[in-house]
């Protein structure tokens, strides 16, 4: 698909090395299309037992590793797949909008770019864990590359405003969604503890993750309400079109 205006929608839209973060998927995704053996959420430093105390006070005993169940496995599976078929869009659509954006608003430059930095960064994040756990990538990749190109050119060309008001239903939805994860995450972590087991260390370090990730996407969506992204003409159903579109996507890139 050729847009006009756009050449290459994975092409960097900022030309020097420290951005060029759209020039790789992963190779390492893709040679493992197909999930040969799941590398468990684990690592060096979770593999070693943890202590509690006694309750007599006298010693400590070791607390039990407590594996992922394949429920928790197939969980995280589709949670990692769908995080960064997401952080795709979010790249692809910011690539997309700036061009017309900065021509017409030239001090929204930095904006644009300190937000599209940050999500090349949450894109490059998710490649490296799918490669890492060998999970495979949503067979809808090359139909929400064109998706997203296609809502980050159009909304642009509607202006500033309607730019902005994609920019807010994505992180709308977006940081819902990761706020969900996270409570997941979290239920696992207390279900090990309430029977004295330890979820191991890699767990908890994805939480920290993707708070840090669900912050900068909720940043995203202050900076475009600042950006008067409610002015914009037919605001409910333009945020209703694109959160809904968000849902849907997100419920089948979650199977397929």
């Amino acid at each position: 698909m050729k847009l006009k205006g756009i050449t290459n929608p994975l092409q960097p839209l900022f030309h020097s090395k420290q951005f060029e973060v759209l020039e790789f998927l992963a190779p390492a995704v893709f040679k493992h299309s197909k999930r040969l053996q799941y590398a468990p959420i684990t690592s060096a430093a979770s593999s070693h037992t943890h202590s509690v105390p006694d309750p007599a006070g006298t010693k400590s005993r070791p607390k039990q590793r407590r594996p992922l169940s394949k429920q928790q496995r197939d969980y995280l599976d589709s949670a990692l797949r769908v995080n960064q078929a997401g952080e795709l869009a979010a790249t692809l659509i910011y690539t997309a909008q700036t061009p017309p954006i900065v021509k017409s608003h030239p001090h929204l430059r930095p904006l644009m770019r300190h937000m599209y930095v940050q999500e090349a960064g949450h894109f490059s994040t998710f490649n490296e864990l799918l490669a890492r756990h060998r999970i495979r990538p949503t067979a809808m990749y090359p139909i929400w590359t064109a998706a997203a190109t296609i809502l980050g050119w159009s909304t642009a060309l509607l202006g500033r405003e309607a730019a902005m008001a994609c920019t807010e239903a994505v992180e709308t939805e977006i940081g819902s969604h990761y706020n969900g994860q996270i409570r997941v995450l979290l239920q696992y972590i207390r279900e090990a503890e309430e029977k004295g087991e330890d979820v191991g260390d890699e767990i908890r370090d994805l939480i920290g993750t993707l708070k840090r990730i669900r912050d900068e996407e909720l940043e995203h969506l202050d900076h475009a309400v600042e950006e008067d992204a409610r002015e914009a003409k037919g605001w409910p159903l333009l945020n209703n079109i694109v959160r809904g579109g968000c849902r849907g996507a997100i419920w089948i890139s979650e199977r397929i």
